[in-house]
């Protein structure tokens, strides 16, 4: 978003005030719009609305007279209603205060709506998305008209003038209606015949000609409804693109409240991109503990289970539905891991085939977040997930993994996620 202050500078007061100002009010929709996308489900991050400002945050800073120090004269005048230690009760005003007041009036915060561009712009500021290689593959959910001949009926808009015209003058040569020239030079003739006194043994041929003529051109309409032909169409099937994002996180009890916003954001970066490259995108939501099941949105994010932590079930699972739901050759493929890291030492190998043997081969792309506290990254060798999947990342490109401990570090990390492919795919 760009702020454009194009007022003239009044006398008392500061440009560098004002441009303090801007920067801080652009800051301010810019948080809103942040803090309005975490209390969104992924399929609606994208959409506008209405935004809230605090009124203090877009006032413009002024100068006033120190309540206190200095030296001051006040001339007070006298008065009939109060007497010393009266309470005086403030003056009520007009535009609300910002404090509750008796009535329960008071300033409201600066709303206003934007539209969604304006708020995918805002909450993909900063952020470069690179072009995937997608691949096309046909559906049968879309389909796109093509021609197929002509029919004797339809809407006006169909009508193909040039076929109408065609099959009109077939008609006409075939049943040999007369033109307007031929008539035209028989009136002509019988004009002449009757200027120049002739026989009526003479005209009378030519006038019978002519009425025979004029009869058979009634008879014979220019254009019939018989010629009348319409554009005729089919609805055949086009190629799509079409996308599948898999969700996965661990929900068990190491993962908090904190963890669970770290990866929210993630996925919705991950939708909102998916969503600017492809025209149809479901998205699948499995979680896991011991053991891993496909769920809505809001048990994804907000139910919490008890139990161990063992990935290669949700790698099973995705698996399943991969199978039974989306083929590799019909649908493009991505999936997001989110963790802390855990998992039972004994399930890292499983984990590691699954991914080699039956998850990698089919994606597009496989994105682990490892999400945690910044108290937690001690600069040490990592979880002993992260050590497993850095065995699988090294070698193939479509896998890449990163760390992130707080919510500033989720743009960044999801732009260099992407940048490092389309660098190892150039």
């Amino acid at each position: 978003m760009h702020i454009i202050d194009r007022r003239r500078d009044p006398g008392g007061k500061s440009l560098a005030n004002r441009q303090r100002f801007i920067r801080r009010a652009r800051a301010l929709v810019r948080r809103a719009v942040r803090e309005a996308s975490a209390k969104r489900s992924i399929k609606d991050v994208e959409k506008g609305g209405d935004i809230v400002v605090p009124a203090d945050g877009v006032r413009e800073p002024i100068l006033r007279r120190g309540a206190v120090g200095g030296t001051r004269e006040y001339v007070l005048p006298g008065n009939k209603k109060y007497v010393e230690g009266d309470a005086i009760p403030r003056p009520e005003e007009e535009e609300g205060g910002s404090g509750a007041s008796a009535d329960g009036e008071g300033e409201d915060d600066f709303r206003f709506a934007l539209s969604d561009e304006e708020f995918l712009d805002l909450f993909m500021e900063d952020l470069e998305l690179p072009d995937l290689a997608k691949r096309q593959l046909m559906g049968v959910e879309e389909s796109q008209p093509v021609r197929a001949g002509y029919r004797s009926s339809g809407p006006p808009a169909a009508l193909s003038v040039s076929r109408t015209m065609r099959n009109s003058l077939s008609r006409r040569v075939a049943l040999r209606r007369p033109k307007l020239e031929e008539i035209a030079a028989l009136e002509m003739e019988l004009a002449n015949l009757e200027a120049t006194g002739a026989d009526e043994d003479e005209i009378a041929p030519v006038r019978e000609q002519l009425e025979r003529m004029t009869r058979r051109m009634q008879l014979v309409p220019f254009i019939d409804p018989f010629d009348v032909r319409y554009r005729r169409f089919e609805q055949v099937p086009k190629p799509i693109a079409r996308a599948v994002m898999f969700c996965l996180m661990d929900v068990s009890g190491s993962m908090d409240e904190h963890m669970k916003d770290l990866a929210k954001r993630f996925y919705s970066l991950l939708y909102l991109f998916l969503k600017r490259r492809y025209k149809r995108v479901d998205v699948v939501f499995i979680r896991h503990t011991h053991e891993a099941k496909e769920v809505d949105e809001d048990t994804f994010f907000h139910s919490r289970e008890s139990g161990g932590t063992v990935v290669s079930t949700a790698l099973e699972e995705m698996s399943r539905i991969i199978r039974d739901r989306y083929p590799a050759t019909q649908w493009n493929i991505y999936a997001a891991q989110a963790s802390d890291g855990d998992n039972l030492p004994m399930d890292n190998s499983n984990t590691i085939n699954l991914l080699k043997t039956a998850i990698l081969p089919l994606c597009q792309y496989y994105a682990y977040l490892e999400v945690g506290h910044a108290k937690d990254d001690q600069g040490g060798e990592g979880s002993s997930l992260w050590r497993a999947y850095e065995m699988v990342a090294s070698g193939d490109e479509r896998m890449a993994m990163r760390k992130v401990s707080h919510r500033r570090d989720i743009y960044p990390v999801f732009r260099e996620l992407f940048d490092a492919k389309q660098g190892a795919a150039a």
